[in-house]
C-alpha cells in the first residue's frame, strides 16, 4: 500500500472468476491486500472485499443489463484520477479481465499517464461454469474447438458470429445472451440444428446456482419453467449430451465417449 507521503500510482487489473469466493487466485487476493483503492464490478462477489486492507476505499460500478453506475469513460478516469491521489488501483471484474471485461481499455488509458500496470487474470466463466456442471466445452470425439461469444454488441443487437458458429460443429458459448435466447435458437433452427443440445446455466458457481437443460426447439419454454435468469452463460453442441441430467440414448453415449 501506499501511504499519504509516498504515493506510488499503480493499477493492477483483478480477474475474480465466476463468483464462487475460493475461485480467485492467490495473486488476486494478494493483490486485493495491497489496494489503496478498488473499483469493483457487478459479478464480483463482494465477499472478496474482506482480504482488502482497513481503510481502502471501495467502489462500486457495477455495469449488468444497461444498468451503469458509472459510464466506461468515468471509470477510466476514475482509475488515473485514484492512482495520483490515492496510489494503488484494484479493478476487480468478475471472470477474467480480457474476456468480455473491458480490462484492456482501462490497462491501455492508464498507461498514456504513466502508471504502472499489471495483470491477474481470472478464472473465465465461459469455461469454469459448465466444467462445475460436468460440461467439457471440449471431448474427444465429441468437440475439437470451442467459440465464446459476447450474445449482445454494444448497439445492443445480437453478435453476427453466432451465426458463424451456428454452421460450425464446435461447442458455442455465448455469454449475456439470455435475453437474446430467442433470437439464438432462431439462428441455429435456421441451420437445421433445432435437436442440438443445449445448456443455461444462472449463477454458475454459487449456492443460487440453477440449470436448464434442453434442445435449441425446446429451451425457450424451458428457460421459463426453470425461471432462468441474468447472469446465465448458455452452453450449445452434443458437449451438453454429457451432463449427467441429460436423457440421451445408449447410441448417444457410444458416440460421445468414442
Amino acid at each position: 500500500m501506499s501511504t499519504k507521503n509516498n504515493i506510488i500510482p499503480k493499477l493492477t487489473l483483478v480477474g475474480a472468476g465466476p463468483g464462487d469466493v475460493d475461485l480467485i487466485t492467490v495473486k488476486g487476493v494478494e493483490a486485493i491486500g495491497s489496494a489503496d483503492v478498488i473499483l469493483y464490478d457487478a459479478l464480483v462477489n463482494p465477499e472478496l472485499l474482506k482480504y482488502a486492507p482497513l481503510g481502502t476505499l471501495k467502489i462500486y460500478v457495477g455495469k449488468r443489463n444497461n444498468n451503469h453506475a458509472y459510464t466506461q469513460e468515468q471509470i477510466n478516469s476514475l482509475i488515473v484520477d485514484f492512482a495520483f491521489t490515492h496510489g494503488h488501483v484494484v479493478r476487480l471484474k468478475g471472470g477474467d479481465s480480457f474476456v468480455f471485461g473491458r480490462g484492456y481499455e482501462e490497462l491501455a488509458h492508464a498507461k498514456l499517464f504513466n502508471i504502472e500496470t499489471e495483470v491477474v487474470p481470472g478464472i473465465s466463466s465461459s469455461i469454469a461454469v459448465p466444467e462445475l456442471q460436468g460440461i467439457p466445452v471440449t471431448n474427444r470425439g465429441t468437440s475439437e474447438s470451442f467459440w465464446v461469444i459476447t450474445g449482445t454488441k454494444s448497439n445492443g443487437q445480437l453478435s453476427e458470429d453466432i451465426k458463424l458458429a451456428a454452421k460450425s460443429t464446435a461447442t458455442v458459448v455465448i455469454l449475456m445472451g439470455l435475453n437474446k435466447l430467442k433470437e439464438i435458437a432462431d439462428v441455429f433452427i435456421k441451420e437445421g440444428k433445432s435437436d442440438t443440445a443445449i445448456a443455461l446455466i444462472q449463477n454458475g458457481s454459487l449456492p443460487t446456482e440453477n440449470l436448464a437443460l434442453g434442445t435449441i426447439e425446446t429451451i425457450v419454454s424451458i428457460a421459463e419453467e426453470e425461471k432462468i435468469g441474468a447472469p446465465a452463460i448458455i452452453v450449445i453442441g452434443d458437449v451438453v449430451k454429457l451432463h449427467e441430467s441429460f436423457p440421451i440414448s445408449l447410441t448417444d453415449w457410444k458416440y460421445l465417449l468414442n
